[in-house]
């Protein structure tokens, strides 16, 4: 069952990212649920957005390369601080991110069995949000159509996220 196997990832991200936010554990559970946030139709524009992240970066490598963010290790982030250390290819990836953002469709129901297990966490007392708070956060984004959500700018200021969400299926062979 998805709902318990989901917890050992969020506990991993909260040590790794200790100063998470609740729109941060929506984000990982809205990428691990529904894959990449919409549909690349410009080919070129998010070749052009890749390259420019590629090209700012830097910082030391914290993360791993390749992140499984589902229970199922279907759906991942590709950290693109160690993909740059590891001389990865930036066309490859592209083609991975553009193929996942098209072809892949989760559910929001699978969304909202990961944030039940983010809640249960909450209740007995493992992470440092209230689980009533949680529970008032996902009505307002079932709301919203659980639209996606940028991280929190404590996250961003901490942290510098940069990675790209995949569908482990569209990974050329030998990345894991």
């Amino acid at each position: 069952m998805a709902r318990p196997a989901f917890a050992p990832i969020v506990r991993a991200h909260l040590a790794r990212y200790p100063l998470m936010q609740t729109e941060d554990l929506y984000k990982l559970c809205h990428q691990a649920a529904l894959g990449s946030e919409h549909a690349v139709i410009d080919l070129q524009g998010a070749r052009d957005w890749l390259a420019r992240e590629l090209d700012g970066l830097s910082g030391d490598v914290v993360e791993p390369m390749i992140d499984p963010i589902s229970p199922d290790r279907r759906i991942l982030r590709v950290h693109l601080r160690p993909f740059v250390a590891a001389a990865g290819d930036a066309e490859e990836l592209l083609q991975a991110f553009v193929q996942t953002a098209n072809g892949f469709r989760g559910t929001a129901s699978q969304l909202k069995r990961y944030w039940t297990a983010i809640v249960e966490l909450s209740r007995r007392g493992e992470m440092p949000f209230a689980a009533d708070d949680l529970e008032r956060f996902l009505d307002h984004m079932e709301a919203a159509s659980f639209a996606a959500v940028h991280h929190s700018a404590r996250y961003q200021a901490a942290y510098r996220p940069s990675y790209r969400v995949v569908a482990r299926e569209f990974l050329p062979a030998g990345w894991d």
